[in-house]
């Protein structure tokens, strides 16, 4: 319930540590990644405040070391996640009732947690875990989560503050908000410690309770998460989190009556199993759930023959390659006129030369291991794929190799025909297709970008003309939930540039904004009679 009001300042996105060389903050980092890595973490399950352990490990290894082991989290099973369920919904009247600033409290304790105490744990955990070089975590893993926690306690108090604009004589119009009646499901992803904290902490902020589902890959650094949440004040039973549940989670909650909504971002089509699933159950709910999800892209760049190659080649390497293009906002495709491509090419190909591939815990490497096996394999079809076509060529890189880590080289492929496979289909690594179109059919370029891939999250334009620019804008409107002038298509910042797209990259309820939190309330509108009418007859009966 929002009963008073506060005026909360606008928030400031958390400063960027960068890590330099001879930094305070690059030494704490690198000695606590060598701690938490000598060290071999015990993950339970926590239900209702209650650690959880099954004694059925799964090991949690490095990425970039897969004979290594950093933890072991104890995996769930079909009655653990009921249990959680049940814990959720016994928790949900009394969180639903408090006052919404001590919930507020709740949440900009833990910002202030991942800010300082826990920032260098945070960021060495998605390092090990997730296989992110120092800055990307930081980007992520303290940065953005902090700005989701901050920002969307703003936004929040944004909503209840929207009342009906004026009242009529002798009544007292209202609105008044509350949480969803059930609880959230909330299934989050590898690439982004932010992601898989924001899913919980948006809806749960506005009185939601929630059972969550990490990856599996995520696990390490979700255990410390749930820690932080814990350690903030959060109540028992608001969040729970199980783990290295697929099918058994799915069947609890999407046959549950109580579901309330599902806060999803992954792929494409355990989304679509999800819905699937929903759609299926639809009559035995007790409402009808909210879908929130954010889920693939094949993102793209496109270079107008006035473009500076300069800064397309800088776009597309970190676009395509930080994050080893373990990014659902990953530069994927790239359409370069005929006259930019031999300087493009070259310039790429000298920062890539420069580029060293290796562990994160080295400083030195830019591009660090893939998630794991599957991901390994899956880019490395693709890959060879394109080495064995007649209409695909590598132009640099290629290189695959899992003797220690799941490491993939940056790889560029010039795809001779505007179909190539790889310039549809989402790979989820560093591989980038180039198509070089002629300079005169720019306008039919962005019609061949419009309609090769079915996704609809990130996109791209450069160019110095801005005639150019804004045909891009018209004739891409449907392309890119976030679209980028003259910059990567990657890196969207809370409180500047709200995140999601449509099409098959998801229902575009823009991560960071207000937007997404209203899906997490049901409005009342309550109207208040103070003279009520005393007789029924209205003038025109005369």
């Amino acid at each position: 319930m929002n009963n008073s009001l506060s005026s909360l300042p606008i928030p400031k996105n958390e400063p960027i540590f960068d890590y330099a060389p001879g930094s305070d903050s690059r030494a704490a980092l690198q000695a606590e990644v060598q701690r938490m890595r000598s060290e071999v973490l015990d993950i339970p399950n926590v239900i209702g405040g209650q650690e959880i352990r099954t004694n059925e490990l799964v090991d949690c290894t490095p990425p970039h070391n897969h004979q290594h082991v950093i933890g072991r989290f104890h995996k769930a099973n079909s009655v653990l996640v009921q249990k959680a369920v049940e814990s959720a919904l016994e928790a949900q009247k009394a969180w639903a009732s408090m006052n919404w600033e001590n919930r507020a409290a709740i949440f900009l304790r833990a910002a202030e947690m991942l800010s300082g105490p826990y920032r260098y744990k945070i960021n060495a955990a998605t390092m090990l875990s997730q296989g992110k070089n120092c800055y990307q975590a930081e980007i992520d893993a303290v940065c953005e989560l902090i700005d989701f926690l901050r920002f969307n306690v703003k936004y929040m108090e944004e909503i209840y503050k929207v009342q009906p604009p004026e009242n009529s004589a002798a009544i007292w119009n209202r609105s008044e908000y509350r949480p969803l009646e059930g609880f959230i499901a909330a299934v989050t992803p590898f690439n982004f410690t932010a992601i898989a904290g924001n899913l919980c902490a948006a809806p749960a902020m506005l009185g939601n309770v929630i059972v969550w589902k990490p990856s599996n890959t995520q696990a390490y650094s979700a255990h410390l998460l749930m820690e932080v949440f814990q350690k903030a004040g959060l109540p028992d039973g608001v969040i729970n989190i199980v783990y290295g549940v697929e099918k058994e989670y799915s069947d609890v909650v999407l046959k549950h009556p109580k579901l309330a909504g599902v806060h999803f971002t992954g792929s494409t089509k355990t989304f679509q199993m999800l819905w699937k699933g929903v759609g299926e159950n639809i009559e035995n709910y007790h409402s009808y759930p909210r879908i929130v999800g954010e889920t693939g892209g094949k993102d793209f760049v496109v270079a107008h023959p006035s473009a500076q190659a300069r800064e397309v080649s800088t776009a597309l390497i970190r676009g395509a390659f930080e994050y080893q293009g373990q990014k659902c906002s990953a530069a994927s495709r790239a359409y370069i006129p005929k006259s930019l491509w031999p300087e493009v090419e070259s310039l790429m190909k000298a920062d890539l030369e420069s580029i060293k591939v290796g562990p994160p815990e080295d400083f030195s490497n830019f591009v660090n291991a893939v998630i794991d096996r599957r991901s390994f394999d899956k880019i490395k079809s693709y890959i060879e794929f394109c080495r064995e076509s007649s209409d695909g060529e590598i132009v640099f890189g290629g290189k695959c190799d899992d003797s220690v880590g799941y490491f993939v080289d940056p790889t560029v492929v010039l795809a001779k025909t505007p179909d190539f496979k790889t310039l549809k289909e989402e790979i989820f690594g560093p591989v980038l297709t180039v198509y070089v179109y002629e300079d005169d059919q720019f306008e039919s370029t962005l019609d061949l970008v419009d309609q090769t891939s079915p996704y609809a999250l990130t996109g791209s334009i450069f160019s110095q003309c801005r005639y150019a620019v804004e045909v891009a804008l018209k004739k891409l409107e449907n392309a890119a939930g976030n679209f980028y002038i003259n910059d990567k298509p990657t890196g969207a910042v809370v409180g500047q540039q709200p995140f999601g797209g449509s099409r098959a990259s998801g229902t575009n309820d823009k991560a960071g904004a207000a937007q997404n939190l209203m899906r997490w309330v049901n409005a009342r509108s309550i109207k208040e009679s103070l003279l009520p009418p005393t007789d029924y007859r209205y003038p025109f009966l005369g």
